[in-house]
């Protein structure tokens, strides 16, 4: 088994000591899709929806998540952001919307952490938008798809189908 980098050699939780790695540039791409009603679909899609424009609360909630991953992951680092951005994809055969979340950096560690956090915070803002028409929505697939730079180098994720619950 490998040795877990957030634990000691005694097992207590630890943050990691990066102050001995080298400033590189990082990114990291995360997804995850949130599977809707029709009717959540297309109010999701919509900019005059009850609540307002679905998509863009999103997006803000998820750029902010993105901002505050350290303090919501307990030994994760805080480190400078570049970038934090959010895309929407609809699958409209499935009434599902693929989130898409990337991070920047120029750090002694990664953000796929940020890119998680911002996935996550944004599918669970658009079902908080929708929640009123659909409380069956599905946040499913919450997944790493990519990340460069630092020590272990690039990370592309296995091709998965949308929708797919296992690679």
């Amino acid at each position: 088994m490998s040795k877990l980098t957030h634990l000691d050699e005694h097992g207590a939780a630890r943050m990691v000591d990066v102050s001995g790695k080298d400033v590189t540039h990082r990114e990291a791409v995360a997804e995850a899709v949130i599977a809707l009603s029709p009717e959540a679909y297309e109010a999701a899609l919509s900019p005059a929806a009850i609540k307002g424009d679905v998509l863009a609360a999103a997006r803000i909630a998820g750029i902010m998540a993105a901002k505050k991953t350290s303090e919501l992951i307990p030994l994760c680092h805080s480190i400078p952001l570049a970038k934090a951005g959010i895309e929407f994809e609809p699958l409209p055969n499935r009434h599902a919307l693929r989130i898409v979340a990337t991070a920047k950096t120029a750090s002694q560690t990664g953000v796929e952490m940020e890119a998680l956090v911002a996935a996550s915070v944004a599918a669970l803002t658009v079902y908080d938008m929708v929640k009123a028409i659909d409380r069956s929505a599905t946040i499913e697939g919450i997944r790493l798809l990519s990340k460069s730079g630092g020590k272990s180098g690039a990370y592309i994720a296995p091709h998965r189908p949308q929708g797919a619950s296992k690679p």
